[in-house]
């Protein structure tokens, strides 16, 4: 999975009212293709054992709740990341 499509799409300013209704399909396209192709990455995730996960900093758990919680043309890489970011926050709490 890579997070790189997500740094240009930054709404600094509000080009979207003006944008051609051809590129308003094409944004949405887009943004399917992308969803999906995260879904592929994130059920490729299964096939990782429970010491590759912890590396990344997910569960097991998390990879099956994610892949769940989200529609078929929704991003389950975003739950993931906000799983990861809540392991890594809770991880010393425990010490």
């Amino acid at each position: 999975m890579s997070t790189t499509n997500y740094g240009t799409e930054l709404k600094l300013y509000r080009a979207a009212a003006k944008t051609s209704f051809a590129a308003q399909i094409m944004l949405r396209t887009k943004s399917v293709w992308r969803a999906l192709r995260n879904r592929f990455e994130a059920n490729s995730l299964h096939d990782l054992d429970d010491y590759q996960l912890e590396d990344i900093g997910i569960t097991r758990h998390d990879v099956v709740k994610a892949l769940d919680r989200s529609g078929v043309l929704d991003d389950p890489s975003r739950l993931l990341t906000r799983a990861a970011r809540e392991h890594a926050r809770n991880r010393f709490k425990r010490l």
